[in-house]
């Protein structure tokens, strides 16, 4: 038979696609960078905290919570690049909005029984935190004193204003 019909080996494809496609990731990761959301790594002043009712819970608190809900927080070197940045700049804000101990007495603060049920049940830190910041997993007894430390807090200093979130996730 002489129409016989070639075909083009698998390699030559991937040679031809391979470089453009790595260009375009990296092209398009650099083109995210302009993007102008998740740098603002601003600390606003702490204004108000609890007084603590130990040492131990504001320690706990500051090793898994303080991150996200506190004016402390450590930007880490990713927090600079996209897309990481802008979930890292959005789970701060979120954080912050809902649970600020930074700023106990000039707004609403969450319910003690609501902060101490996500803490029990694991739910705080999120898991995209945990996987992060080994430091951020606590065991269970760590959970259960973090938990019975806020209560007591919230007992001893409550904050000027509570509101219930109902069945938000943070």
């Amino acid at each position: 038979m002489s129409g016989a019909v070639t075909v083009a080996p698998r390699r030559a494809g991937l040679r031809w696609w391979a470089p453009r496609a790595a260009f375009a990731l990296v092209a398009a990761f650099a083109l995210i960078q302009l993007v102008p959301y998740g740098r603002a790594h601003g600390n606003p002043p702490v204004r108000s905290e609890p007084r603590w009712d130990s040492p131990r819970t504001k320690a706990l608190f500051a090793q898994a919570c303080g991150a996200c809900h506190s004016n402390l927080t450590t930007w880490p070197w990713y927090s600079n690049a996209a897309p990481v940045s802008w979930l890292v700049q959005h789970d701060v804000e979120d954080g912050r909005a809902r649970f600020d101990v930074s700023e106990w007495r000039e707004r609403p603060q969450p319910a003690a029984a609501e902060v101490a049920a996500v803490v029990r049940a694991g739910e705080m830190p999120p898991l995209q935190y945990r996987l992060i910041h080994s430091e951020a997993r606590l065991s269970s007894a760590q959970r259960a004193a973090l938990a019975a430390g806020l209560e007591r807090t919230f007992r001893a200093s409550p904050p000027l204003h509570v509101v219930a979130h109902g069945g938000d996730d943070g």
